[in-house]
């Protein structure tokens, strides 16, 4: 379904999805305190209903987001579901930092506003949880980045390891002399630190070299120390 020329739709949908949301997590609520009152009868029905409110709620966002519907996974190349895991992190990106940025501080103002101090101590937490899964949903999507590298360095590897078999010999190209471009890679991972990237995320700027890097530098990926990298050999051009 194309939502871009029907602004109506696209609105009601949405609505639509945090109405059915809301009302899954309410339910759940309810049964909680169903529970806690020794009703649990009552407490299963509120159950059973969350989870029906839940699929409603699925079903709106597969309209709102037809690109993240996944009907059948075996026929997806790994480059398409790539393309799908990073807009979820796009879109839970774009979500936090929402609520941290504007959402819960107006809310707060406002609490503040009406002398509600418990409603105001509830905000300014949210806002910070808030910030800090916006934190994680990026270091995700960066760590899935650095992922597909690595990715390609162990297909190398193996395209490699089939290419001797035959008898063959592979060719590498040595070590960069210059530092500013010699990229290392994580003895334990794989993960490969690349200088004119540098490592945003760890507090590395970009053009940093790797003799440059504090020696308490972790690898972002498996944690590793600085001292389990080594010089990366990339393959030479065909």
């Amino acid at each position: 379904m194309d939502l871009s020329n029907n602004s109506n739709t696209a609105k009601n949908l949405e609505a639509a999805f945090g109405g059915e949301s809301m009302a899954n997590r309410k339910y759940l609520f309810f049964a909680e305190v169903s529970k806690k009152l020794g009703l649990k009868d009552l407490a299963k029905l509120f159950k059973e209903t969350a989870n029906q409110e839940t699929e409603h709620a699925f079903a709106h966002f597969r309209l709102m987001h037809p690109e993240l519907a996944v009907d059948d996974p075996e026929s997806l190349s790994e480059e398409q579901k790539k393309a799908i895991a990073s807009r979820c992190l796009e879109l839970a990106i774009e979500g936090e930092t929402y609520e941290y940025t504007t959402m819960y501080p107006e809310f707060a103002r406002d609490a503040k506003q009406d002398r509600d101090s418990d409603a105001v101590a509830e905000f300014e937490a949210q806002t910070a949880e808030s910030k800090e899964h916006a934190e994680i949903f990026r270091k995700a999507a960066h760590n899935f980045g650095l992922l597909t590298s690595i990715e390609q360095h162990h297909a190398r590897q193996y395209t490699d390891a089939l290419t001797s078999l035959d008898g063959t010999t592979v060719t590498k190209k040595p070590p960069s002399d210059d530092p500013a471009t010699q990229k290392w890679i994580c003895r334990q991972c794989s993960m490969i630190y690349d200088p004119t990237v540098g490592d945003p995320d760890s507090g590395i700027a970009a053009g940093t070299a790797f003799k440059d890097i504090p020696d308490d530098w972790h690898c972002p990926i498996c944690g590793a120390e600085k001292k389990l990298f080594t010089p990366y050999e990339e393959p030479a051009a065909a």
